[in-house]
């Protein structure tokens, strides 16, 4: 397998072990950008875009990040607080009066960003059609009532998120979240990320498909237990309603729509490029930083049954969970997306990663082979 990009010589190792994973036949294509204190150190990639195996991954190819995105959409969301426009600790219904129904007028924003509301699944069925109708979606959960009692646990809202954060940044900053994304993030940062992408970049989107054949770890097995067995539990509820949710990744509309919980597009150099924006400052001053990446809720979570650890719209290291930490240091945070992609920031060494990768695996947190390139980069530090 060609490896295209550059590396500086002291990662040789590490474009080694991404050479590696090439050595798996079902691995289609990949990228992979590390920055060290702002300087790029390492922006590799290889192997095909499309679906058929013919068109080569480019410098520029981008792909669904997933649940990647939902980071970005925090910073949006506190950068708003930033500029006292919002308030983390005041009720969500101060900026969305309709979402005080059903005994949610006391959940702060601050409870939606680190999955403590109670509103990780929808319990009535909606149509496949719902995901892309956003009042539909942002009307169904305002009258939702929590699975538990707000603030008292933890549970992923894999999808649900980006209606509820993608609201308040709606309600406040007077646009979409795609729009809020791309003037706040994107375009001062110079990041090749979309969250609503124009249909003229289609081109350029790596076709998504999944590996065949792995199980995964055990944490995956137990979800995948609870989403065939039971289809009304919250867990299934949480990525199967709408039914959409696991089949649309590569459909246009799926593309196009402003989902900031799981549909933003880009590449590595993309998300390596946002965690050092927020390691040198240029998104959040330093207080709101530490504020997102405190520890907020640690524990079973509801919707993963696996442990997570959650600070404000990021995943937090757990060095002693297999499939939870990031592979550096103990400071590190950042945030996986389905299937393999990930990006991440270890402070202590001033590090910020982006992986992805178009050839999904069944893993609930971490990937193993994100995990295996982040070993092996510390390795080379």
């Amino acid at each position: 397998m060609q490896i295209q990009g550059h590396f500086d010589l002291r990662f040789e190792a590490l474009k080694d072990a991404f050479a590696e994973l090439f050595n798996d036949p079902q691995e289609r294509g990949a990228a992979l950008c590390v920055q060290i204190g702002g300087d790029t150190v390492v922006d590799l990639w290889a192997g095909v875009a499309d679906k058929d195996g013919e068109q080569a991954w480019h410098s520029d190819t981008i792909l669904n990040l997933f649940s990647c995105t939902k980071a970005v959409a925090a910073v949006a969301a506190l950068q708003l607080v930033g500029e006292g426009k919002l308030d983390l600790d005041v009720p969500v219904a101060h900026y969305w009066p309709e979402f005080a129904a059903a005994g949610k007028a006391r959940i702060t924003t601050r409870q939606l960003l680190a999955h403590t509301a109670g509103l990780p699944a929808l319990r009535q069925l909606l149509p496949a059609e719902a995901l892309y109708d956003w009042a539909q979606m942002t009307t169904a959960l305002a009258n939702e009532q929590p699975w538990w009692t707000p603030g008292t646990g933890h549970g992923y809202a894999a999808i649900t998120y980006g209606w509820l954060i993608g609201e308040v940044l709606r309600r406040i900053d007077g646009r979409g979240p795609g729009e809020s994304i791309a003037a706040r993030i994107a375009k001062p940062l110079g990041l090749d990320f979309h969250v609503g992408l124009a249909d003229s970049e289609f081109v350029r989107v790596a076709h998504i498909a999944r590996k065949k054949g792995e199980l995964g770890d055990a944490a995956a097995q137990r979800l995948l237990r609870c989403m065939m067995s039971e289809p009304t539990a919250m867990s299934t509820r949480a990525f199967a309603n709408p039914p959409s949710i696991l089949t649309s990744t590569n459909k246009p509309e799926w593309r196009r729509m402003q989902q900031p919980a799981a549909n933003g597009h880009g590449h590595a150099r993309s998300l390596a490029g946002f965690y050092a924006g927020l390691l040198d400052g240029r998104l959040l001053e330093a207080e709101l930083l530490n504020e997102m990446t405190r520890e907020h809720a640690c524990g079973e979570d509801l919707t993963l049954l696996t442990r997570t650890r959650l600070g404000l719209g990021c995943m937090l290291d757990q060095a002693e969970v297999a499939n939870a930490t990031y592979g550096l240091g103990r400071k590190a945070f950042g945030h996986p997306g389905a299937g393999g992609s990930v990006g991440f920031a270890d402070p202590e060494r001033e590090v910020a990663f982006g992986f992805v990768t178009n050839s999904l695996g069944p893993y609930v947190l971490m990937d193993p082979r994100a995990q295996k390139l982040a070993r092996a980069l510390g390795q080379c530090l």
